[in-house]
């Protein structure tokens, strides 16, 4: 971390807003790993009013280099002092979609660890399996499988003739997929676009 000669003013303002900020509500799903976290809505939700309330700002800036991808994070004050740092992942695939991901990512760990949000904690009790049970993982719907391999096959033939297969798909398929990885269906919509109308 680096920041400005001199940060009494910011420590201070910070320290001000840290009494007011709440906790991130863990609102978003990770079908996954079963459980629950705080989005970057969430934190910025957290703690929006109680920095601006102390003249101070978070500016994030992101890069990517390949799959490697980069998050700058400034906070600053209205005195003009500063600190700033810098977080990096290697993302899971070479997409757009994978990318803008591992960016939120780390916009969210940055942000909650600057400006000290903390997510309503339950990891310790997953860990040491007390607490809530874990939420029940809906079945895959009979003939998903064969679906999703026709549905990639269909892209290859363009955009409408996905819509048109979309449109006939029976809702519980659509909707399983949607919830399983929305990643899926805009991957399905870019092949069909590269296909051609």
């Amino acid at each position: 971390m680096t920041h400005s000669e001199s940060i009494n003013e910011l420590a201070t303002a910070l320290a001000k807003a840290q009494g007011q900020i709440k906790g991130a509500t863990k609102d978003a799903s990770n079908p996954f790993f079963k459980s629950k976290y705080a989005d970057l809505a969430s934190v910025w939700d957290a703690c929006r009013s109680a920095l601006a309330a102390n003249g101070l700002a978070v500016i994030q800036s992101p890069s990517a280099d390949g799959m490697r991808v980069s998050v700058d994070t400034l906070l600053t004050h209205a005195s003009g002092q500063w600190m700033a740092g810098t977080v990096s992942v290697t993302a899971k695939e070479d997409t757009p979609q994978a990318i803008g991901s591992a960016i939120t990512y780390l916009r969210r760990y940055a942000l909650q660890s600057f400006v000290g949000v903390a997510p309503e904690d339950d990891d310790g009790n997953a860990a040491s399996a007390k607490g809530k049970p874990a939420e029940t993982v809906t079945p895959k719907p009979s003939g998903y499988d064969d679906w999703r391999d026709d549905l990639e096959a269909v892209a290859d033939n363009g955009t409408a003739a996905l819509k048109s297969a979309w449109q006939k798909s029976p809702k519980d398929l659509r909707d399983y997929l949607q919830s399983l990885d929305k990643g899926a269906v805009d991957a399905l919509k870019a092949k069909a676009a590269k296909a051609g109308a």
